[in-house]
């Protein structure tokens, strides 16, 4: 993957996909485009992931575990794997398991490996990825999933840098930088009795936390820009403007899949080659199908004649309804509505501001204008 780290109703969920804050100012800083390896890279114009990279370098210089927190897709392996490129371990083995993937006893044998006999199938002894690791880097993806059974074990390599085959009681001694990512409230893992908190204390020597894209909008020009030249060099086709339609409608959407849905939307403009109908994919489906009803019983205004209109009347209208609705069930408290809404405060302030509906409200909810 590119790019930078990188309810109420069914139709307010819907709706709330669609809401972001347009960003409050266009830096004027050089993007930044940092290549780590072939088809990776690093790229933010933010000054949220610009402090992020701060962090990277002073981090990297360490051996201290690192913990990287973030929604799915904000970019967490980008920044695990910019961690080791920059380190002293960069010219080293760097390799990934997912915890999530495998049951107890296949995680616990391919983090650690065995002995022959060790179970049935095992006919011979096998180095796990620890000791494949040797003097690199490993990234834990998904630590939070992580089975009970493995966790004293890791927590073992965390404090002795040693641990045994499955198998056999003769200790091999490692020297692995550890790294954790995970996309899990593992504060909660830990009340629920899912993760070990001693284990958890290990592994946040340091941590990072990558920003979901709709927190840092300022990303999203360079990250077109990027995937773009990026993507259509690997699908083989000629790229494609970012025109003025289009980029305001990439800002005014929430990204609720981050970075890795802005490259899946660039990928599919590339292949149908319609702006129209790739900003259509950033519609919610329930107002896509809203919208395709009313048009088949005229009920559209005859004025607005031509799509881009009828379209960007529909997602204002479903707009302000879904937060006016967020706004009624939490009895007009800001933020329980922007958390009904999947949104910021700040998003839902700018909108209210945008669609007047402070006023529109103040009768209804003596609470809102508090």
């Amino acid at each position: 993957m590119s790019g930078a780290t990188w309810s109420s109703s069914a139709a307010h969920k819907e709706a709330c996909v669609s809401v972001a804050p347009a960003p409050a100012s266009v830096s004027t800083e050089v993007p930044l485009v940092e290549e780590i390896a072939e088809g990776l890279c690093f790229v933010c114009q933010s000054r949220a992931m610009r402090e992020v990279r701060c962090m990277v370098d002073l981090v990297a210089q360490t051996n201290l575990p690192v913990l990287i927190l973030g929604e799915t897709g904000a970019g967490k392996e980008v920044i695990v794997r910019l961690i080791h490129h920059v380190s002293l371990r960069r010219n080293r083995p760097f390799l990934k398991v997912n915890c999530a993937a495998l049951p107890a006893e296949l995680l616990e044998s391919e983090l650690f490996g065995y002995e022959a006999g060790a179970f049935t199938g095992a006919t011979r002894a096998t180095a796990g990825k620890f000791e494949a690791c040797h003097k690199g880097t490993i990234l834990l993806d998904e630590i939070a999933e992580m089975p009970p059974e493995p966790q004293a074990k890791l927590l073992q390599v965390l404090q002795d840098g040693e641990y045994c085959r499955l198998g056999t009681a003769k200790p091999i001694r490692v020297d692995v930088r550890v790294l954790a990512a995970t996309n899990v409230d593992i504060v909660r893992a830990i009340r629920t009795k899912r993760f070990r908190e001693d284990l958890y204390y290990r592994l946040n020597a340091f941590s990072l936390q990558v920003p979901p894209l709709r927190e840092r909008m300022e990303d999203i020009p360079v990250l077109l820009q990027h995937f773009i030249k990026t993507q259509s060099v690997a699908l083989g086709c000629e790229p494609l403007p970012v025109s003025a339609d289009l980029l305001k409608a990439c800002l005014r959407y929430s990204w609720p899949g981050n970075v890795r849905e802005l490259e899946n939307f660039v990928k599919r403009y590339l292949i149908v080659r319609d702006e129209r109908k790739a900003v259509t994919h950033l519609m919610p489906e329930a107002y896509r199908a809203s919208s395709s009803a009313q048009s088949s019983t005229s009920t559209f205004s005859m004025k607005a004649t031509d799509l881009k209109s009828l379209v960007r009347g529909l997602k204002e209208q479903a707009e302000r309804q879904a937060i006016i609705g967020a706004l009624e069930l939490s009895r007009g408290n800001r933020k329980d509505a922007a958390r009904i809404l999947n949104i910021s405060s700040r998003a839902l302030i700018y909108k209210m501001r945008e669609y007047g509906i402070d006023g529109a409200k103040a009768n209804h909810s003596t609470e809102l204008l508090a």
